[in-house]
């Protein structure tokens, strides 16, 4: 028996058929440790996705002569990361079902292959220390059938599939008037297989030509054109743009929704465009713009078809998108490693900040390096991870270089440009620039399976826009019910800590848990004033290095060299334990990022003139939804039948005319609030606690009163936003008082 299994560790709870006992892998492998397709799996081996995950052991399959198919998943973790174990099986595992017949009608009686083979593979989703990955922790090779040999294993219907790479080239050599077998041969050399080993044949390539054949383009075009134009009728929020060839076809189309248009006001500062994808049928590159939410939840921005891929294809992409979205450009902009997209980028949004997606970069190497390293290509790996996250760029260099010299890479053209591209790509060059957790390699997965949606429901192009609309309502109905229920679920307080209590009644569950990892971590950081308002932190068993801390109590400003918080908007370790050791029990709310609360924006609600409280209907209407969601929350029949009212008066509510111009100015409430009314907490004992107002008001607020008048003007993000000066602030216009500070 081949049979072994791993512990559970903390931040995944294995079932009790997971249990066994490995030795612990050291950390610094926090890559896959996959070297080559001959590696055979083996307990605590690392991917960065499932889909890698897949990959390789189907490779492994494929070379011991059987296929694989996906089997049970599991996700025990609760709310908000989804799919937390994957078991993958022999294709012959497990015994075929009996369907019940219908009345009257005879069943085929079909042999299936299955024979209860208990040969599999399983991975578990982990988290530590907020580097994602998905681990093996249990695999067997034990088969009770007969394996087949490698020429007829590729015949096997799970490797028959043609690769959206294969298709593209299929797709050009068609075009060029290549014959089929001209096609099979040409693939077959530039793979370097041999006769008839690809994995697909002459069939399956005629069968997908035929499919294109199928497809109408200029009258699906056409139909697609008259859709929208419908849909603008009925929607005066929906926006589209389109360009016509010479010949009268249809060259580019672009799209979004009125909801798109709201969330990219919010949340618009940090955008993906992946164009990685395309619709094969049509022979158009489907590009989608996408960002993520105060929830962490991916949200919707944009589409986009275009029909040549080059620079001018991409520019106008780009300026159409700015136009939807009112000549706002996005503060930083990931994308594919296309330099005609770079050029692009450069032309129609030269002050955003543009980097290379490195999900996208990873997934090549094994193409680039798998055969050129052999069997140092895991170690090779491991060691890139630790360069791209390292934070100083002299480090970088260095590390870099003697990488280059210890595996004999100086003339690989893969190495080189990425070299000449590091600063978009390597986050020691990117670490000053805000980009919401979008580098994280947990984007991937649920990027492409946002994607993924879009592609398996479009049938013909006339009703793509439809049914992306409908994958993007429930989406958001999906995304509304977690919200009500992350929000309804009591906070769990690990440290006790004033700071972890106030950024608790602030920050969105999604941002408090970024903001409780850092904090938790603090207090192994030791923290030496070395001159007056300047700071070293480095960790405990570390006796040189650190990071350097700059605080300035009179001003409320705090900075790292780590760029933690202008990475993330979320407060580094470092920050937090300056902050712990210098007895500050609140965090200044510019720190508090308002992409990253609770409640995103306020608008100026009507004051009663003798108190200067919130008139009756507002506070009624605050009352009524904290009702609501307290009854919602009783059963999922309650939950259900309210997110989709709220949907309906919220489309309803959206219809009515806004306020005038000069009304219409959002304000942005980055001071402390008069009241703040604190949400039930948990702490570590399980002691429920709750607050009414500021228990350390008269340690903070009461001698920053007594200090307004003396405070100096300063340059931090007091607006929420990043990368400008306060004073020329466009949203605190009409809330800076004399003083520089902003107030509601």
């Amino acid at each position: 028996m081949s049979m072994v299994k791993e512990t559970s560790e903390n931040g995944t709870d294995l079932s009790a058929d997971d249990i066994g006992t490995i030795e612990e892998i050291p950390e610094d492998t926090i890559l896959s440790r996959q070297t080559s397709v001959n590696l055979v799996p083996f307990i605590g081996q690392r991917f960065v996705s499932q889909d890698a995950a897949y990959e390789f052991y189907c490779s492994f399959a494929k070379q011991c002569g059987f296929s694989i198919r996906r089997h049970r998943t599991r996700g025990k973790d609760g709310v908000g990361r989804g799919i937390t174990r994957r078991d993958f099986t022999c294709h012959r595992g497990g015994y075929p079902q009996i369907k019940p017949s219908e009345d009257g009608k005879v069943q085929r009686n079909r042999k299936s292959s299955r024979c209860g083979c208990q040969a599999y593979m399983r991975i578990v989703k982990r988290a530590d220390f907020d580097v994602p990955e998905w681990r093996i922790t249990g695999f067997s090779n034990i088969h009770n059938h007969e394996l087949l040999k490698s020429n007829d294993a590729q015949l096997l219907p799970a490797y028959c599939t043609i690769s959206s790479d294969d298709k593209s080239r299929i797709c050009m050599f068609a075009k060029s008037g290549m014959s089929v077998r001209q096609m099979l041969r040409l693939m077959e050399l530039e793979k370097g297989v041999k006769l008839g080993c690809l994995p697909f044949n002459e069939i399956d390539v005629r069968n997908l030509l035929q499919s294109f054949r199928n497809v109408d383009r200029d009258n699906d075009a056409i139909d697609l054109l008259k859709m929208c134009k419908d849909k603008k009728d009925k929607d005066p929020n929906f926006r589209y743009n389109f360009k016509i060839d010479a010949n009268n076809r249809l060259d580019h189309i672009a799209w979004t929704y009125g909801s798109s248009v709201r969330s990219f006001e919010s949340f618009g500062d940090v955008v993906v465009f992946d164009t990685t994808h395309r619709l094969d049928a049509y022979d158009m590159i489907l590009g989608i713009w996408l960002g993520v939410d105060n929830y962490g939840t991916n949200c919707f921005f944009g589409c986009v078809l275009l029909r040549d891929e080059n620079m001018q294809s991409f520019c106008w992409a780009l300026k159409t998108f700015l136009g939807f979205m009112n000549e706002k450009a996005p503060e930083t902009i990931l994308t594919d490693q296309n330099m005609w997209l770079k050029e692009a980028v450069a032309i129609e949004m030269p002050r955003t900040k543009h980097a290379f997606c490195i999900w996208h970069i990873i997934s090549k190497f094994s193409d680039w390096f798998s055969a050129l390293l052999g069997s140092q290509y895991g170690q090779w790996k491991a060691e890139f991870h630790g360069l791209y996250n390292l934070h100083l760029v002299d480090e970088f260099e260095l590390g870099w270089r003697e990488m280059v010299d210890a595996y004999g890479l100086h003339g690989n053209k893969h190495i080189v440009s990425l070299y000449a591209l590091r600063a978009f790509w390597a986050l020691p060059f990117l670490r000053c620039y805000f980009f919401a957790g979008m580098t994280s390699t947990f984007q991937p997965e649920s990027i492409n399976a946002f994607i993924q949606r879009f592609l398996s429901a479009q049938s013909v192009l006339e009703n793509f826009v439809e049914q992306v609309a409908a994958v993007i309502d429930a989406k958001d109905q999906a995304a509304l019910k977690q919200k009500m229920i992350r929000r309804s679920q009591k906070v769990s307080l690990k440290t006790g800590s004033p700071i972890e209590s106030h950024a608790a009644t602030v920050l969105t569950p999604y941002a408090f848990s970024k903001f409780q990892e850092q904090l938790v971590l603090a207090p192994q950081y030791a923290s030496l004033l070395v001159d007056n308002n300047y700071f070293v932190v480095r960790h405990h068993t570390e006796m040189n290095g650190g990071c350097k801390v700059m605080w300035v109590p009179h001003d409320e400003f705090i900075s790292c060299s780590c760029h933690g918080f202008e990475f993330s908007g979320i407060l580094c370790r470092h920050v937090l334990r300056v902050l712990s050791t210098n007895n500050c029990f609140h965090i200044p709310y510019q720190y508090l990022p308002i992409r990253w609360r609770d409640s995103l924006n306020y608008t100026k609600p009507a004051l009663d003139p003798t108190s200067g409280q919130p008139t009756g209907n507002i506070q009624m209407l605050q009352s009524m939804v904290s009702s609501l969601v307290s009854e919602a929350m009783e059963t999922d029949e309650r939950l259900n039948f309210a997110c989709g009212q709220i949907n309906l008066v919220l489309t309803r509510v959206k219809e009515f005319p806004g306020p005038s111009s000069g009304a219409n100015k959002i304000c942005y409430n980055n001071s402390p609030p008069d009241s703040l009314i604190l949400p039930e907490v948990e702490d570590s004992d399980s002691i429920v606690q709750s607050f009414t107002g500021n228990p350390h008001e008269s340690l903070t607020f009461g001698k920053l009163k007594e200090k307004r008048s003396k405070r100096r003007r300063y340059s931090v993000p007091c607006c929420g936003q990043f990368g400008h000066d306060p004073n020329d602030c466009p949203l605190m216009e009409d809330d800076i008082n004399e003083d520089g500070l902003g107030f509601l």
